[in-house]
């Protein structure tokens, strides 16, 4: 796909980024090459080849699941301003 100094313009204006007059050869010539590379990755050939969610088989470790505090609610619920049914009762906030 070729690019030339006009679109190298028009994304500039969309993206809103200012461009300096000196450097859109060279951005020129780097998306072009950037374009070229993908176009050579769209030629491997990767039908046979199964997708993978991660590049590593890596295994996640599992810890037990077990309960390691105490429950405190009643200790909290002590110096709340209010509570009910072991709910803390709030001010209402939207009408």
């Amino acid at each position: 796909m070729a690019v030339d100094r006009s679109d190298i313009e028009k994304i500039a204006t969309l993206a809103r980024i200012k461009l300096d007059e000196n450097s859109i050869p060279e951005i020129t010539s780097s998306i072009c090459d950037i374009l070229a590379l993908v176009d050579k990755m769209q030629l491997v050939k990767t039908d046979d080849i199964e997708p993978m969610a991660h590049p590593l088989d890596a295994i996640q470790r599992l810890r037990c699941d077990k309960v390691t505090e105490e429950d405190q609610r009643e200790a909290f619920q002590q110096i709340a301003p209010q509570t009910e049914d072991g709910l803390y009762l709030v001010p209402k906030v939207i009408e």
